[in-house]
């Protein structure tokens, strides 16, 4: 148990560190919501890479753009919508839902996933997790 929690701990500070670097890099700054959300992203795409290891690259894609579109939906509940913080709005995006996810994003989720996945491999095979 303990050892689990310590690879989520880990898992959710890389990811929450990279994806910081990602939106920075993207959008010139990014927010504290933002680092736990790709931390979470990260931590339940890597367990979920483990289990479908064996399927293709394209199928681990939507799989991946699925659950950060899933997950960035919750997040931009909490974080916008409740807490009023508008860390993000989507609302001039064509088909979003509620200013918080759009088809666009979902699918440059899919091809950040290819990324993902090299650094999901490289932990499960070096640090073995």
């Amino acid at each position: 148990m303990k050892k689990f929690f310590r690879c989520n701990i880990f898992l959710m500070t890389l990811g929450g560190a990279l994806y910081g670097i990602v939106e920075i890099l993207w959008r010139n700054y990014t927010h504290w919501s933002m680092v736990l959300t790709g931390g979470t992203c990260f931590a339940v795409l890597y367990r979920i890479f483990k289990k479908i290891e064996l399927c293709s690259t394209w199928i681990k894609c939507v799989v991946g753009s699925s659950v950060i579109t899933l997950i960035e939906f919750l997040s931009g509940y909490i974080f916008n919508i409740k807490m009023k913080m508008k860390v993000w709005d989507y609302s001039k995006q064509p088909l979003n839902f509620r200013g918080q996810i759009c088809p666009l994003y979902s699918f440059l989720w899919g091809i950040l996933t290819i990324p993902i996945l090299a650094i999901c491999g490289f932990i499960s095979r070096e640090l073995n997790l």
